[in-house]
């Protein structure tokens, strides 16, 4: 049986980030992922999407900002249990928890996060004819390898973040990429859309709205596609299409673990963002509660909180009194000590 302080469930950049803040409070982590790889959707779905709004960084690609994380918290040397579905959970008389994969790998722990983003996943797929020939043969529902697309003609569809930011990524990529969406305002980001409108006059995107594609055609791969636009049929010659309609998210066995569930997300205090179970905490996309915004930035800062309640719970009636890492660098499991520079910590003085 494996044993730990914080059992994580999800690693995607949300659960990495713990595994970094409960290091800084002597708090081992373990991570158990359903993904063969840690990164959860940034690895698994987008690797090379860059994202823009990570602190400090102007812009990171998906996979790189996972590398980072799993850098930033090797030295708290995490355990991880990857390739397996937590499926099942039982709580001691002790008030700890025993969690059993659908492998029968058992885990036990006083603390269980739950950081598992939007849960199990599939995208939203058109309902088209003889779809499901066409998939992996020129219909993707995501975009692993830009690369893949260098020189192409792709169609993109959708109207969120994922659709504008890949337009406009692969306008440099692409030969040709044509974007449609079936409404002409868009839910994604007013920058991005700004940036997809510049584009689009420079002739380096072919938007066509208010439409949507009826029909997909070709003979072992995607030839082309039919677009309704106001009562009229266009035939598009692509290589690709892509329609980004966003992700169904299901909880998958969590969510008969007996938590509150709202919408399919799971209900926590913002005190600590711990659920209606003692002990079982939800982080990042997965929980729900006024006012919550689905980022990874905020991921980020429920994780903090979550590792300073985390270690009262672990650590009954010992005080933990904050340290700033700018000051005191950071403390190592083996009792080494990265101090910070002396001009830092001068100036900080």
């Amino acid at each position: 049986m494996i044993q730990t302080d914080i059992l994580i469930i999800g690693a995607g950049p949300t659960g990495l980030f713990t595994v970094f803040e409960a290091g800084l409070l002597k708090l081992r982590c373990h991570i158990i992922d359903a993904l063969p790889q840690a990164g959860g959707q940034c690895s698994e779905i987008y690797p090379k999407k860059p994202i823009y709004d990570i602190p400090g960084f102007p812009e990171i690609l998906a996979g790189d900002l996972t590398e980072n994380l799993l850098e930033q918290g090797k030295q708290f040397e995490p355990g991880f249990t990857l390739g397996e579905r937590a499926e099942t959970i039982e709580k001691l008389e002790d008030g700890s928890f025993i969690v059993t994969t659908n492998k029968g790998t058992k885990h036990a722990a006083p603390i269980v996060a739950i950081a598992g983003g939007l849960g199990s996943f599939e995208p939203r797929k058109p309902d088209l004819e003889h779809r499901d020939f066409y998939e992996n043969r020129g219909l993707n529902y995501f975009i692993k390898d830009p690369e893949v697309y260098r020189d192409k003609r792709v169609v993109i569809s959708g109207g969120g973040d994922s659709a504008l930011d890949w337009s406009i990524f692969l306008a440099d990529v692409a030969k040709e990429v044509t974007l449609i969406h079936r409404r002409n305002e868009f839910r994604g980001a007013l920058d991005s859309l700004e940036k997809v409108q510049d584009l689009t006059a420079s002739g380096k995107i072919n938007l066509i709205t208010p439409a949507v594609v009826t029909k997909i055609g070709g003979e072992d791969h995607i030839e082309n596609v039919v677009v309704s636009k106001e009562g009229e049929e266009l035939r598009i010659d692509t290589d690709y299409f892509i329609p980004l309609f966003g992700l169904s998210p299901k909880l998958g066995p969590i969510g008969n673990w007996g938590l509150e569930i709202e919408k399919n997300a799971i209900k926590v205090d913002t005190l600590d963002y711990q659920t209606n179970i003692p002990g079982i905490f939800a982080i990042g996309d997965v929980n729900t509660y006024p006012g919550k915004l689905k980022l990874i930035l905020c991921g980020f800062h429920e994780a903090t909180l979550m590792c300073q309640a985390a270690y009262k719970i672990i650590n009954p009636g010992k005080k933990y009194v904050l340290k700033y890492t700018t000051v005191s660098g950071i403390d190592g499991f083996d009792g080494s000590r990265k101090e910070a520079p002396k001009a830092v910590v001068k100036a900080l003085a």
